[in-house]
């Protein structure tokens, strides 16, 4: 009997413009007269088509890696799977709530790494009484006291790799069941990078679904089987990572 797989995501025919603000050519009085009596749209808003019509479905147990050149649409689309952009076409469907990891996640500049910790945990809906047995294990995991006690020390004083492991570590210490992550395993040196990696293999054995957005082709060979190829908003190829992945550095040496 085949092995029944449930669906995690499903995105459905996905558009996603975006209306971008911008300066006009003539910007005169003269011409925005000319529009107005024209009545066509005004010359200082510009729409871009981010991503055109995309379609996949994701399981429990899938690390699926997105890569593709810059302004491929590869962070736009993880924003619209964690609904935080809606589509301007088409539809997502998500089990649960999708939670997005970015080397941008907000965190409290002026609060120490560990605050930041426990009031990350307490945002993800952890008990504080797993909060407080689990910071210095979070702490430890993101390698940020290596070189001094810098986990009392404020966020602002921390390098943005520093950061970036940190907001890595609070969130991979919670099971999710669509865990999104925007180019964070990118950071670190190699010690950190293994221990992220086999974060993302114990999330997955647990039935959950890792995204990876990411430029190191490395971390998406060592992370991911499936790999989802976006090229100028449009799906160019999904299918086995070492299939994909050969085929992407192919195009992106004959550039």
């Amino acid at each position: 009997m085949a092995e029944t797989r449930i669906p995690t995501v499903v995105v459905d025919d996905v558009h996603i413009v975006y209306r971008v603000h911008g300066a006009a050519k003539d910007n005169s009085p003269l011409g925005a007269l000319r529009r107005i009596a024209s009545r066509g749209p005004s010359a200082t808003v510009r729409e871009v088509h981010a991503v055109k019509g995309v379609s996949f479905v994701a399981h429990e147990g899938e690390a699926v890696g997105l890569i593709g050149t810059n302004g491929s649409g590869k962070s736009t689309l993880l924003r619209a799977i964690a609904g935080l952009l809606p589509a301007t076409k088409g539809a997502v469907y998500t089990k649960g709530q999708p939670s997005l990891l970015g080397v941008n996640a907000a965190m409290m500049a002026d609060l120490s790494g560990e605050r930041n910790v426990v009031l990350g945990c307490l945002a993800m809906g952890m008990p504080k009484g797993e909060v407080r047995t689990k910071t210095q294990e979070i702490i430890d995991f993101s390698g940020i006291n290596e070189r001094g006690d810098f986990s009392s020390l404020p966020m602002r004083t921390y390098s943005s790799g520093m950061g970036a492991r940190l907001r890595f570590s609070i969130a991979a210490a919670k099971k999710h069941e669509v865990l999104l992550i925007d180019e964070a395993l990118a950071t670190g040196d190699a010690k950190f990078r293994k221990r992220s990696e086999d974060r993302v293999r114990e999330l997955r054995a647990g039935a959950g679904t890792v995204f990876l957005v990411s430029h190191s082709l490395s971390s998406v060979r060592d992370t991911c089987e499936r790999t989802i190829w976006l090229e100028s908003g449009v799906i160019r190829m999904d299918g086995p990572t070492d299939e994909v992945l050969a085929a992407y550095e192919e195009f992106s040496t004959a550039k």
